[in-house]
């Protein structure tokens, strides 16, 4: 079955982790033995060669640079400049993904339609691109608004306005802070050019600011609950609720910190926790009960997200074991309709609707 996964960091773990992901994980895995300056090292999951065997044929694929001030401790950039440089490196990389038959860029929907057509022709999957929808993790690289359109130009197709912390455009996870008037503009010129807003990571303040003035289209990639995991990162029921009103979808998280109340980074494991892929499912279920159906959630499963295997599901060794998603969903009394929503309808009736 074709699967859809709404959030990945290809880039990012290509070029700062310096992984090569036209190689299987296994490969990547070995070539880290010994390495230390990433946690995650040894333990990568995801690689276009996996990605094929788990029948992922579509995914939202990021760019990231955050502008961070001198008072702000996080890692990033000391100008937006530089910020936007990172992202242009990382367009260079999926750019040279397309030259080399590895991944084709999805920006619209007839390429939409010529890409499902490709794979679901039967035919093995093995050797056939990887399409991915480019967005765009935090605004703080969009130097003016000018920069906005080149983005688009490029292929730009979803942004999320905020990431961790204080942001440019708007405040993310672990910060708060209405939407300043740069955020306002940022997501009327959204509207504007058709970009998809992602609301993933923007703190509560910002969400019901960038609800009331986004007119457009809305989605969640990678978000959970937080009736089930207590954190600013979640999304409350009433969140929930106006993202179901506004035809959202929201793709289930699996970095395990999200997944475990109480997750030690570093000192708990996914095991220990019994963090499986159930256990994203628990909230992916949660949305299901909120809404009233299953037509408000997908994968999106942030597994490259400066993790591995030691803060993802223990059940799952790459992300080819989204494969194992839709048999736990029918042993839950999902129908097959409902599952085929989940592993890609959802995403693509959400697409087809928003480039028509």
């Amino acid at each position: 079955m074709l699967t859809i996964d709404a959030h990945l960091d290809l880039s990012m773990n290509a070029l700062e982790w310096n992984r090569d992901l036209t190689r299987p994980a296994t490969e990547i895995n070995a070539r880290e033995v010994g390495m230390m300056d990433k946690p995650d090292r040894g333990n990568a999951i995801v690689s276009l060669p996996d990605l094929r065997k788990g029948n992922i044929g579509l995914v939202v694929a990021t760019q990231i640079g955050r502008y961070v001030a001198p008072d702000n401790p996080l890692p990033g950039w000391h100008s937006p400049a530089q910020a936007w440089a990172q992202t242009q490196g990382q367009l260079a990389w999926y750019q040279a993904m397309v030259e080399q038959g590895e991944m084709t860029q999805i920006r619209n929907l007839s390429e939409l339609n010529a890409h499902l057509a490709l794979w679901e022709n039967q035919e093995n999957n093995a050797n056939k691109p990887v399409g991915f929808i480019l967005s765009l993790e935090g605004a703080d690289s969009i130097v003016h608004l000018a920069y906005l359109e080149k983005a688009y130009e490029s292929g730009l197709r979803a942004l999320g306005p905020a990431h961790y912390g204080p942001g440019r455009y708007a405040h993310g996870t672990d910060a708060s802070a209405p939407l300043n008037e740069m955020g306002k503009d940022l997501l009327r010129k959204m509207d504007e050019l058709g970009i998809i807003l992602d609301t993933t990571h923007l703190c509560d303040l910002a969400f019901w600011d960038a609800l009331e003035i986004f007119q457009g289209p809305v989605w969640a990639s990678h978000n959970n609950c937080r009736a089930l995991v207590d954190h600013n990162r979640q999304f409350s029921d009433e969140m929930i609720k106006a993202l179901v009103d506004r035809g959202a979808v929201i793709g289930g998280a699996m970095d395990a910190w999200m997944l475990s109340p109480g997750w030690e980074r570093g000192k708990s494991t996914p095991k220990e926790r019994e963090v499986t892929l159930n256990t994203v499912l628990d909230h992916m279920d949660h949305i299901c009960q909120v809404a009233g159906n299953a037509n408000h959630i997908g994968i999106g499963s942030d597994l490259d997200g400066a993790f591995g295997k030691e803060q993802a599901p223990y059940d799952l060794d790459s992300i080819a074991d989204l494969s194992k998603v839709p048999d736990l969903l029918r042993q839950r009394g999902y129908s097959d309709q409902d599952v085929e929503k989940v592993m890609h309808g959802n995403w693509l009736s959400f697409l087809k609707k928003a480039w028509s």
